[in-house]
């Protein structure tokens, strides 16, 4: 960020000096950056941490992969190594590294791998990253390796040139955090060799990686971006260690370029050189507007192109800067050395020669006082400016007030009566000083126009009553005449500089209003989560801020369509939507105002992002004719629509992510219904083919036990299909909101007694137990989804409680619900696997004696339960293996009385 110490010339930047202050306080961060895998950053990092365990500190490893290396494990020997945590995720035991044992163990450096790894589930942070920020936190230095690939900000350039999207980022704040990056290098033709030699991957995935990844042309471009990363790490290091120590630039260690803009239109040109220039240097660049005195004076249209230039700036790359000051080439000075620019592009002086016998222009100024900065002194062209807005300009309705010049001239009538009075004991030239006193209330009350009035009429008083010959407006005397004229002068003079200050006063209370309310409404959007929230504060914000009526318009299904209005209007006649859509298609105004379909009642300004236009706004007012807005309240309608357009943007990048992770989620589920549907339909017919089969063709030779065992293998099978098609159509319904159940009062105790009877075939092996009283009160459920609650969840049971174990289900009544639970005597569930045993085609490992299941059965548990206004949980037992399911319903408040049965 730009630091500007106008008022502490020589002293250290504050935010410097709090930033080095911050990095003093926690743990230092080394990054050892590559630009491609293979290149030496572990076994670098092992190097370096050898040589700070010479120095006697304490080094520990957390997470070195060595990928089977012989020199980089060698170099492991001799460290300390604190033992991974292993994470049960999906059936496999995943290592981690042990971050609550480093903290433990507190060392003073940790050497950690792969910063961009992502954490198996059930870690504390989701990415390593995340834990190197706690350690750091905990004042625990860290050296870690980490490959350009996976910085997020170059993800996409990264994609372009490999053609491999890199699904493990590392946000760039993380690179800014590192007190220390060393780029580890290597030629491509070296990196390849080492390819070739096995010294990177296997070799059958080396030839993989040769062929796809490591080409030379992929390669010199990664390396050029881990190159350029790192210098420019360094150059942001440099900037903050100038400032943090008071160093006045500029430290030609890296390009910046700075270019003065003012109200004249060749500044546009000026920008887009400046704009060239960073390019070719391939430097930050920024657009500088210095407001001095003069600026109060600007006309609307030099205020519109100042807007517009800094506009054009931001978007072209830069950074847009406003700075108040007194002197344009001193400030402009002051901020380079501030931030060590390079170069300064400014406009050539476009005024007359001979103004230069009356001081230096703002070029020649700038010029003597930069030192070493190269200036740029660009002619410009004014055909060269910013784009018109294409927006025309309702003018400022005259300000006449009546009562300013009424006042004026009571004012001068109390001055005229109080000189009157005090004539009698001053000389007539003192009095002066009393009609000086109502022009001066009158230019700090009233403004320049009043003041001046009452300087005129302040004069012919003086001069009519006070002045020999007097009660006439001539003037006899020589030094009367020269002390009327001087009067007259500093009367003018003291007047318009107090109205000057009474309208930079006005202007800055004006302008504490507007950034006040943009703040707020920033504040208000960044709290908006929908869409519509958005919308409808953007809505009222336009409405109340530019007195107008809005509507506005958003994209869908290939047409435009109002979303919100202020007030409420969903209206638009032919002309307004013709209007509406030319705005969004062409990303450029129309309508009322506009230089394109002005007959539309209102007019429609593009919402537009870096990307794109995302909708459309649309403005009215209770005038019929004429343009709406003007020039101050387009560039407060620009603000208010670039903060609206990035809120609105921001919010359907969420909804786009949400609609990958959901088909993402679809294509999951879609590929467990068809390995389901592959194993769990495929094993019962297969099972019913192979008993027919053999009844069709052995049916008379077969003895008759052999003959009932098939047909009871054809009856199993095919209840088991059975229940596989049911579980799917329960979780089809589930799924898609059609689950209506058919409740009513029942008493539970009942229910689970069906569900027992017809579970009986599955539960031979096992004994059941059930404890529920004859006092439990009844609960409104649907008695067809309730036992297809308890029979999956004694079907769960049966799976995995060793035969001969006991199944308990028991029931009591709490203060709220009637509570459930089935409990078995079975392995248990893993503590990683309780938050997921609900998911749809999820299922805990098991082993190969316990027969296979869809991963649908509790999953309809729990949609039916839910459906019913209960809930389930899962759990272990205490003091002994097995599982617990509990489940809660609410006490209905409308059960029956004895009598009212009767």
């Amino acid at each position: 960020m730009p630091d500007d110490n106008r008022d502490q010339a020589g002293r250290p930047s504050p935010d410097a000096l709090l930033e080095k202050a911050r990095a003093e306080m926690r743990g230092r961060l080394k990054i050892f950056l590559g630009a491609a895998p293979g290149v030496g950053k572990t076994y670098e990092m092992l190097i370096s941490g050898r040589a700070k365990l010479a120095d006697g500190l304490d080094v520990v490893i957390g997470v070195v992969e060595t990928h089977g290396r012989k020199e980089t494990e060698a170099l492991v020997a001799g460290f300390e190594i604190i033992p991974r945590v292993e994470i049960d995720y999906k059936g496999r035991l995943l290592e981690e590294m042990d971050l609550d044992g480093i903290l433990a163990r507190r060392p003073d450096l940790v050497l950690v791998d792969e910063l961009a790894h992502t954490n198996a589930e059930g870690s504390r942070h989701p990415k390593r990253y995340l834990d190197v920020k706690e350690l750091l936190d905990r004042g625990i230095d860290v050296y870690t390796t980490l490959n350009i690939q996976h910085v997020e900000s170059l993800n996409d350039v990264v994609s372009q040139i490999t053609r491999i999207r890199v699904r493990e980022t590392v946000p760039d704040s993380i690179i800014d955090l590192a007190d220390d990056v060393e780029i580890i290098d290597l030629t491509p033709d070296d990196l390849i060799k080492r390819l070739h030699d096995g010294k990177v991957y296997m070799p059958r995935t080396a030839e993989r990686a040769l062929t796809n990844y490591f080409t030379p042309g992929n390669l010199t471009a990664l390396r050029e971006l881990a190159l350029r990363k790192t210098a420019q790490r360094v150059d942001d290091q440099l900037l903050t260690h100038m400032q943090a120590h008071a160093i006045s630039g500029p430290w030609a260690a890296g390009e910046r370029v700075l270019v003065s803009v003012d109200h004249h239109p060749r500044s546009a040109s000026l920008v887009r050189y400046a704009s060239r220039m960073a390019s070719r240097l391939r430097a930050p660049w920024a657009a500088v507007y210095i407001e001095t005195n003069r600026s109060i004076n600007l006309s609307e249209a030099e205020r519109d192109t100042i807007a517009a230039t800094l506009r054009l700036a931001e978007q072209l790359g830069g950074e847009a800067i406003t700075i108040p000051g007194r002197e344009v080439a001193e400030e402009l000075v002051r901020h380079a050395t501030a931030n060590n620019v390079t170069h300064i592009v400014i406009g050539a002086p476009k005024k007359p020669t001979w103004r230069d016998w009356w001081g230096r222009s703002i070029t020649d100024e700038l010029i003597r006082k930069t030192g070493e900065i190269s200036v740029h002194v660009i002619s410009g062209t004014e055909k060269d400016g910013t784009t018109a807005r294409g927006i025309k300009a309702a003018a400022a309705a005259p300000q006449l007030d009546f009562r300013a010049y009424l006042l004026a001239t009571v004012y001068v009538a109390i001055a005229l009566g109080v000189s009157i009075v005090l004539d009698q004991v001053l000389d007539v030239r003192n009095l002066a000083l009393v009609f000086l006193m109502a022009v001066l209330t009158s230019a700090v009350l009233h403004g320049l126009r009043p003041a001046l009035y009452s300087c005129i009429l302040g004069a012919l008083s003086f001069n009519f009553f006070f002045l020999p010959p007097r009660y006439t407006l001539t003037i006899s005397d020589p030094e009367s005449v020269l002390a009327f004229f001087f009067f007259l002068g500093v009367a003018i003079i003291a007047s318009n500089l107090t109205a000057t200050v009474q309208r930079q006063a006005a202007a800055a209370r004006q302008r504490a209003r507007t950034t006040e309310d943009l703040y707020l409404f920033s504040k208000k959007l960044a709290g908006t989560g929908t869409l519509d929230d958005v919308l409808w504060a953007t809505a009222f914000q336009l409405a109340s801020m530019l007195k107008v009526r809005v509507v506005l318009l958003l994209p869908e299904e290939g047409t435009i369509a109002v979303k919100a209005g202020y007030p409420p209007d969903d209206t638009l006649d032919d002309a307004d939507i013709a209007a509406a859509r030319w705005a969004w298609e062409h990303n450029h105004a129309a309508g009322r105002g506009a230089d394109t379909l002005p007959g539309a009642k209102r007019l429609y300004v593009p919402l537009r992002t870096g990307r794109t236009a995302v909708g459309v706004i649309g403005l009215d007012s209770d005038r019929r004719e004429g343009p709406l807005l003007t020039p101050e309240q387009q560039r407060l309608l620009d603000a208010l629509a670039d903060q609206a357009a990035l809120a609105i943007e921001r919010v359907q990048l969420v909804a786009d992510v949400d609609r990958a992770r959901l088909a993402a989620e679809a294509d999951r589920l879609r590929s467990a219904l068809l390995t389901s549907i592959s194993h769990d339909l495929k094993t019962p017919l297969a099972a019913i083919l192979g008993a027919a089969g053999t009844l069709r063709d052995y049916f008379a030779s077969m003895p008759e036990a052999d003959r009932a065992d098939l047909l009871s293998t054809v009856v199993d099978e095919s209840e088991r299909l059975n229940r596989f098609i049911a579980n799917l159509l329960d979780m089809t319904k589930i799924e898609s909101g059609a689950m209506e159940p058919n409740s009513a009062l029942h008493y539970a105790g009942d229910i689970i007694g069906s569900a027992l009877a017809r579970a009986a075939k599955i539960l031979e092996h096992h004994k059941t137990e059930m404890s529920i009283p004859a006092e439990l009160p009844m609960v409104r459920v649907d008695p067809v989804l309730f036992e297809q609650v308890i029979f999956n969840l004694l079907d769960n049971a049966a799976k995995y409680a060793p035969a001969g174990s006991v199944i308990q289900i028991e029931g009591w009544a709490d203060a709220d619900n009637v509570v459930v639970q089935v409990l078995d005597e079975g392995p248990g569930i893993p503590p990683a696997d309780l938050a997921r045993v609900f998911d749809t085609f999820y299922r805990v490992r098991k082993g190969d004696q316990v027969r296979a299941g869809t991963g649908l059965g509790l999953s309809i548990c729990r949609g039916f339960i839910e459906a019913m206004g209960g809930t389930i949980t899962a759990g272990n037992r205490r003091g002994r293996p097995g599982a617990v399911f509990t489940i809660r319903l609410p006490k209905p408040n409308d059960i029956p009385k004895l009598d009212e049965l009767k």
